[in-house]
């Protein structure tokens, strides 16, 4: 059996996605919180009228760090 047996049950992006999964459990809760928050990504968009870009808008603005509720 070869190295790449998981090509016949599924795609390169499926693989990336459980190796990555398996890896973030294995972390402890510190470094697991830290890699979580930069997996995150900002999708924005932005409008355009008479050839002029309008102002860029993030569909989800980050949390600010002040703003949330201390424990």
């Amino acid at each position: 059996m070869s190295a790449a047996t998981w090509r016949q049950f599924f795609s390169f992006n499926k693989y990336s996605q459980i190796t990555a999964s398996a890896l973030r459990r294995s972390l402890n809760e510190t470094e697991r919180l830290a890699v979580e928050r930069r997996g995150v990504t900002n999708a924005r968009y932005q409008t355009w009228e008479k050839g002029q870009a309008g102002q860029q808008v993030l569909f989800n603005p980050p949390v600010e760090e002040a703003s949330k509720p201390s424990a």
